[in-house]
């Protein structure tokens, strides 16, 4: 399997979850949506990485690997570098929050979230995941 077969593979999969994130907010499980959108935009951000031949590592936030790697990319995905390093940054911070709580004052997390964040973290999600296909189409030309 060549890194564009990789990268299509990743972007479905980060694709599928995104929409089980709108499934979720839907629903009114707005603390799941947010985990959701955080593995979306992780799965994303690894597929082009690796289609840009980078070693990922086993982290949840790989927006430091993509600025470091950022000649590695051509122009328009470039400049959105920043945007899409910050949008990993934001939702890895929830991303333990969001499924476990906040376990030190016993406050769970479906009171902790509202369909708002929800519907902020799925629009960063579509962000990042709307660029890496867009990248990725270019690159298929």
């Amino acid at each position: 399997m060549n890194t564009l077969e990789t990268a299509r593979y990743g972007l479905n999969r980060a694709t599928i979850i995104l929409e089980e994130a709108h499934r979720l907010e839907e629903r009114g499980v707005w603390n799941l949506a947010v985990r959701r959108c955080q593995e979306s935009v992780e799965l994303a951000l690894k597929a082009i990485l690796l289609w840009a031949g980078v070693e990922v590592p086993r982290v949840h936030d790989v927006g430091p690997v993509l600025r470091r790697h950022q000649a590695r990319f051509a122009g328009p995905f470039r400049e959105q570098i920043p945007r899409l390093a910050s949008i990993s940054r934001s939702l890895r911070a929830e991303r333990e929050i969001s499924f476990y709580g906040d376990e030190q004052s016993g406050v769970p997390p479906e009171t902790l979230y509202t369909r708002e964040d929800a519907r902020d973290a799925l629009a960063k999600a579509h962000e990042v995941l709307d660029a890496c296909k867009a990248l990725i189409a270019s690159a298929e030309g």
